[in-house]
């Protein structure tokens, strides 16, 4: 167990190490554990942290503040259009001032080619540990929960040998972010997943981070392979994880990655497909979905998924990093 994580940042899923993680995981299910008997488990008593979100959620913002009071703490909600950032507030000064006020600092910035780099220069100026509840290439507190949830259902700690799909799918609300891919296809080989890519053509992911699964998977000795038909990718899965993103390194202009998502309507999880998944296959998806559209009502409420428990795990992960990093 590696127990160096006081006042660490966690901003890209890299940031801790395989058993940097793992010691996450077992601070995750020991507060899980605790939150079920009704034990108190007061670890942050008195400890205050940031909320900064530049982007609408709903479990994110849930999960944290929830998890901040569970440890005895405060989270404070902090919407950007509500601050003086767009008159002046630097990233520099948000890391002085607010890691003076706070003990620990959480964003969520998707903006491309913006959010990563925010979270870095705050993180540059901070004193107190910042975590990243979502930027345009990694999600990793999401990620943690999926692992979670994964090894749950499972029954075990290691995935060795679980053929996983990170598979796209359809949505027509709007072009979502990349993140979640690319933090699972950098983990899951760490655990010992056989990672399946699967994407139409034009919504690839940024090379640095295939290049970093592609050396992950090389160096935990796992599969990693990359298909262009959604049918292709579910066969023989162990989990289906399919979800949709925008064809961010396609195009920068909405209206054309609105019609490069258009032209692949086909792409939605449905009874069908999964089907040639293998018959104890589990379906995860971080949610929102756009129901009927992205997946159907038959698999995202059927004995398959496990979106609701991948949504409560949220809660138990991020507890620990936050037990872990701001005590």
């Amino acid at each position: 167990m590696q127990t160096n994580l006081r006042g660490r940042d966690f901003i890209s899923d890299l940031d801790f190490s395989k058993e940097e993680i793992e010691t996450v995981l077992d601070v995750a299910w020991d507060l899980k554990r605790k939150r079920a008997l009704g034990e108190p488990h007061a670890l942050l008593r008195d400890k205050v942290l940031a909320m900064l979100f530049f982007f609408s959620s709903t479990r994110t913002r849930g999960s944290f503040e929830a998890g901040m009071a569970q440890l005895g703490g405060h989270a404070a909600f902090i919407e950007s259009r509500t601050t003086q950032i767009s008159h002046g507030d630097t990233e520099k000064e948000m890391g002085h001032i607010f890691g003076r006020y706070f003990d620990g600092i959480a964003i969520r910035h998707v903006e491309w080619g913006v959010g990563n780099r925010y979270l870095n220069l705050v993180a540059e100026a901070s004193g107190v540990p910042v975590l990243n509840m979502q930027c345009e290439i990694y999600h990793p507190h999401q990620c943690l929960a999926d692992l979670m949830t994964m090894m749950e259902k499972f029954s075990t700690r290691s995935l060795r040998g679980k053929r996983v799909v990170v598979s796209w799918a359809y949505a027509s609300s709007y072009l979502k972010p990349i993140s979640v891919p690319q933090s699972l296809i950098l983990q899951l080989p760490r655990f010992g997943a056989d990672v399946v890519l699967s994407h139409p053509k034009g919504f690839e992911l940024m090379p640095e981070i295939m290049d970093q699964a592609k050396s992950l998977s090389k160096r935990y000795k796992t599969g990693f392979d990359v298909v262009h038909d959604m049918k292709e990718g579910f066969e023989d899965a162990d989990v289906v994880y399919a979800k949709s993103w925008g064809p961010l390194l396609t195009t920068s202009d909405v209206a054309k990655g609105k019609e490069l998502q258009d032209a692949n309507k086909d792409w939605i999880t449905d009874a069908k497909k999964m089907a040639v998944a293998h018959d104890d296959a589990i379906y995860m998806h971080p949610l929102p979905a756009d129901r009927d559209v992205e997946i159907t009502s038959e698999v995202l409420d059927g004995p398959q998924s496990v979106v609701i428990d991948e949504a409560e795990n949220r809660l138990h992960a991020q507890k620990a990093v936050m037990a872990l990093t701001m005590c």
